[in-house]
């Protein structure tokens, strides 16, 4: 939708909302420009708004015309702050990607490899020990009776 006026030319129009009991809109706008465009615009709807208002009860037929107020909408510098978010993660995206192409481990490459030779003699010895242990465990229970 647009607004267009001897005043402001095209005003583009990203929303409206009207209370429940039809009485009142809030009609939300956007400014592509600097601070004295939106305020420029501001003031250009701000002086039309009787206009503007007769032309939208005209149009709906309603028994009340609602009052209209106008909001700047901030979707356009909320969506460019979202952009300057998104272009920053994808840089630091690519800094990582950039510096994991090079890397290198910085201990073996392969730290739970479990080196099987060993573990045979290793075996052996605890079997030993486990059976020492179990004959003393039984020894001290025949003298304790």
């Amino acid at each position: 939708h647009a607004v267009k006026g001897s005043a402001f030319g095209i005003v583009p129009l990203s929303d409206a909302r009207m209370t429940p009991d039809l009485r009142d809109a809030t009609v939300y706008y956007t400014v592509l420009g600097d601070a004295a465009a939106q305020s420029g615009t501001a003031a250009a709807l701000e002086s039309a708004k009787g206009m503007l208002r007769s032309t939208v009860g005209k149009a709906l037929g309603l028994r009340h015309t609602p009052t209209l107020t106008f909001v700047q909408d901030d979707v356009p510098e909320k969506a460019r702050h979202i952009d300057a978010l998104l272009a920053a993660a994808r840089h630091a995206d690519a800094e990582v990607q950039r510096l994991a192409a090079n890397a290198q481990y910085a201990g073996d490459a392969q730290p739970y490899r479990i080196d099987i030779t060993n573990t045979g003699s290793r075996r052996d010895d605890d079997e030993d020990e486990g059976r020492d242990g179990e004959d003393e465990d039984a020894d001290r229970d025949e003298g304790g009776r």
